[in-house]
């Protein structure tokens, strides 16, 4: 009779188990956007490159510099890696001759390549004639756009250079944000500490 008692005890557990189960599944399914990893950010400090080119500039003690060792550079090129991050600046570095404009209008092509890929391009202008910089900083947004920051800067005298930003991933504004973000801030850092020599 024990026996019984135990089996009807039993089965009435499950049956009660599978009906609140069944209740429960009623309602639609909705899954979870997806999540990305956090990015733990450094602290900002920033070093100065100063050596034998014909410009200066701080750059963040979380980045690298190498020589651009392409085929296509020239003196003076170099990178600015963000090992971290898998980013990179490409700094390309022109001495003027007569052919400033040809060098503002490769900047600017460079710039409008993207705006198929572009939500919008903003610019902000480097203006400082007590060091004689001049340029603008390109602000490339939109999910495909393979650089997200450009920039070009001159003494419009004798010396060019231009920089952009790439990333060794997919662009995907979602999970590039903060990572993007902190990286446009050392971007303006170093615009605003350059000077030629």
């Amino acid at each position: 009779m024990r026996a019984k008692n135990i089996l009807i005890l039993f089965t009435s557990t499950l049956t009660l188990i599978f009906i609140l189960t069944l209740a429960g599944c009623r309602q639609d399914y909705a899954p979870k956007p997806r999540g990305y990893f956090r990015i733990d950010l450094p602290e900002k400090q920033y070093v100065r490159f100063d050596s034998s080119y014909p410009y200066s500039f701080e750059y963040p003690v979380y980045a690298k510099i190498t020589p651009d060792n392409r085929s296509t550079s020239e003196p003076y090129w170099i990178n600015i890696d963000f090992p971290g991050f898998q980013g990179r600046i490409f700094i390309s570095y022109k001495p003027v001759r007569n052919n400033l404009t040809e060098y503002l209008e490769d900047s600017r092509t460079f710039v409008v390549k993207h705006i198929p890929k572009a939500d919008a391009i903003d610019d902000s202008l480097i203006y400082r004639p007590e060091d004689k910089v001049f340029g603008l900083v390109y602000y490339i947004e939109g999910s495909q756009a393979a650089s997200p920051c450009q920039f070009f800067l001159t003494d419009s005298s004798a010396n060019f250079l231009r920089g952009a930003l790439y990333f060794n991933v997919s662009p995907n504004n979602d999970s590039l944000a903060p990572v993007l973000a902190f990286i446009e801030e050392d971007i303006r850092h170093l615009v605003n500490s350059f000077y030629w020599k």
